[in-house]
């Protein structure tokens, strides 16, 4: 599917993806998730050497978007990418911004 064929509603969730991403801390979460890994906020916040309320705020802003989606296991909650194309993304604002 080509940009020119989206309609305004599904330009308008692009650009509210892209916003969600654009954090330096939910780009390194979006790091750690690529490749298919399901992570949980404690994994997460010990990766990132930040709080885990901190941690939980960028997780739910991810989610809320549509970026991340979640499964429980347990006691535990996943994190994974929602669409593994995102993948591509990530590496291309590694790729831009050395």
């Amino acid at each position: 599917m080509n940009i020119k064929d989206l309609s305004p509603e599904q330009l308008e969730a692009a650009a509210s993806m892209l916003k969600a991403i654009a954090h330096p801390m939910r780009i390194a979460i979006l790091n750690y998730l690529e490749d298919g890994n399901k992570l949980t906020v404690t994994e997460i916040h010990k990766l990132l050497n930040i709080e885990q309320s901190t941690t939980s705020h960028h997780l739910g802003i991810l989610k809320d978007k549509g970026v991340l989606s979640s499964k429980r296991e347990g006691k535990n909650t996943y994190y994974f990418l929602r669409h593994e194309n995102l993948s591509e993304i990530i590496n291309c604002v590694n790729r831009c911004s050395k």
